[in-house]
């Protein structure tokens, strides 16, 4: 699988978001070019809470493989789409209605496995969420 996302693009304004990105109120925060460390936050909307009214388990999942996935084309200045194969969540508070923050790195780089970790969290800085995954390195288009 290729894909065109041209992630600079974005961030510079030149591109829209993917449609989930702006689903979820991506923004990008920054990159920190020494840690490798990929920086976004998201709009948690009343259309993300389950019935207990608490931001729904699979939107914070959306959330953590938009900031996993980016974080490799942030590394490798566009050379590199994650392609995500599976990923790992553990829920550690509810997420409420409001920004949440995420960060994301890449723990190891193969030729063509990369290997993520990311978290999300509130804006008191207490962790909501955590995820690793393993992802396919893919060339853009």
């Amino acid at each position: 699988m290729e894909s065109s996302v041209d992630y600079n693009a974005i961030v510079e304004g030149r591109a829209a978001p993917p449609p989930s990105a702006r689903l979820l109120g991506w923004r990008h925060l920054g990159f920190d070019k020494e840690t490798g460390t990929l920086r976004a936050s998201f709009e948690a909307t009343e259309d993300f809470l389950n019935p207990a009214g608490m931001v729904q388990g699979g939107m914070l999942a959306a959330m953590l493989d938009d900031t996993l996935g980016p974080v490799a084309s942030a590394v490798s200045g566009g050379a590199l789409f994650a392609q995500t194969l599976e990923m790992k969540v553990s829920y550690l508070r509810p997420g409420r209605v409001g920004t949440i923050y995420s960060e994301a790195r890449i723990v190891r780089q193969g030729r063509e496995i990369l290997f993520l970790e990311g978290r999300l969290h509130d804006a008191e800085g207490n962790t909501i969420a955590t995820a690793t995954a393993t992802a396919k390195a893919v060339r853009p288009r």
